[in-house]
């Protein structure tokens, strides 16, 4: 009986924070509907051939023939759609009595620097969503404020539910294909403008010991081609490393073993990379733009601005500052405050005030 159904439509992209964030979240929030008894959350899937993930009892697997009926739907009485991008699949004229909570992670597309006209067709779509949901969550103070600000809510409740922390595997024997030799430092992200890579090219220039390793999908040949020429000009290619998509161990792997995140991102709705680095102590350094202030806290470092004496002055305080003073214990003790079971918990309040 699916009374409460994720769209994980999205998960069929594999190597993204929103897969991560739909796997994360319907664990998390099975086990807490479990001590209580209820049923799971089940987890309507794109078809198996676009998905890595092992078949479960909890799993609904999308079919065409679904726009027009789907029975499954009958007895759901929460629909949970995940991202302010997304869609929204019931209808709710064939479905009076069902409640929808829409999750909105960002609107990015204000702070990228983009036409006015893709702000506007982006803003519109997710107003749709908005329009057609009961309960709004938003993953940080920064998404809410930008929704109230250039959405239309209404009197639907609109929460701040933070992400958890996603979970590295443990450590493992083999070392990944690419193993660097020297010190390094780590970059997670697409590379695409909005990750604002480019920035540290200089701070490479400056330390001729590192190498910046930055792991991701390619989203943009174009800027991939800028990074690689930068990186040519100013004679760091050797020590710039564009891996692309990597597994959760090797991913893993560079996180334990780097010297720092470097994460200078122009818009961000939450930023997983920045928790995800600090799980192992490892000092974070940010840019000041949207919410990654509010997600790292007085536990990062942050550039002002991104010109190399700048992003150098940053670094090289910072890293004076983490040795000096241990930073590692308080580091590690503010990821920690980013709990999936936390998250879980209070996205099932959400879902009972809507009458699960």
């Amino acid at each position: 009986m699916a009374r409460l159904i994720l769209d994980c439509d999205l998960m069929k992209y594999p190597f993204s924070g929103l897969y991560q964030y739909c796997h994360q979240l319907t664990e998390n929030v099975n086990i807490q509907l479990e001590k209580s008894g209820q049923a799971p959350m089940y987890q309507y899937l794109p078809p198996r051939g676009k998905l890595v993930l092992p078949m479960q009892s909890h799993h609904l697997i999308e079919r065409k023939w679904h726009r027009l009926i789907a029975p499954f739907m009958r007895d759901c009485k929460v629909w949970h759609a995940p991202f302010q991008s997304g869609r929204i699949v019931p209808i709710k004229q064939k479905f009076p009595n069902l409640k929808v909570v829409l999750t909105l992670h960002d609107l990015n597309v204000l702070h990228e620097g983009k036409p006015e006209e893709d702000q506007q067709k982006s803003l519109a779509h997710t107003q749709s969503l908005i329009d057609r949901s009961d309960a709004l969550v938003c993953i940080s103070k920064f998404t809410k404020n930008d929704v109230l600000d250039h959405c239309h809510v209404g009197n639907k409740p609109i929460h701040v539910i933070y992400n958890g922390v996603d979970p590295v595997p443990a450590a493992v024997t083999a070392a990944p294909d690419y193993r660097p030799t020297r010190p390094f430092l780590l970059g997670i992200g697409y590379l695409n403008a909005k990750k604002n890579f480019h920035v540290l090219v200089p701070l490479l220039k400056a330390n001729p010991d590192l190498e910046l390793i930055l792991i991701g999908r390619h989203d943009d040949p174009d800027y991939v081609a800028q990074l690689q020429q930068q990186a040519q000009t100013v004679g760091v290619h050797d020590r710039l490393q564009l891996l692309g998509t990597v597994s959760e161990a090797d991913k893993g792997w560079y996180l334990r073993n780097c010297q720092a995140l470097v994460h200078p991102s122009l818009a961000e709705g939450f930023g997983l990379p920045v928790l995800e680095a600090m799980q192992f102590g490892k000092p974070v350094f940010l840019s000041t733009r949207t919410a990654l202030p509010e997600i790292g806290g007085d536990a990062a470092y942050y550039f002002p601005d991104f010109t190399a004496d700048t992003l150098q002055t940053v670094y090289r305080e910072g890293m004076i500052d983490y040795a000096r003073y241990a930073r590692a214990d308080s580091i590690r003790q503010h990821a920690a405050r980013f709990n999936w079971q936390i998250t879980a918990r209070q996205y099932v309040a959400v879902y009972e005030e809507l009458g699960l």
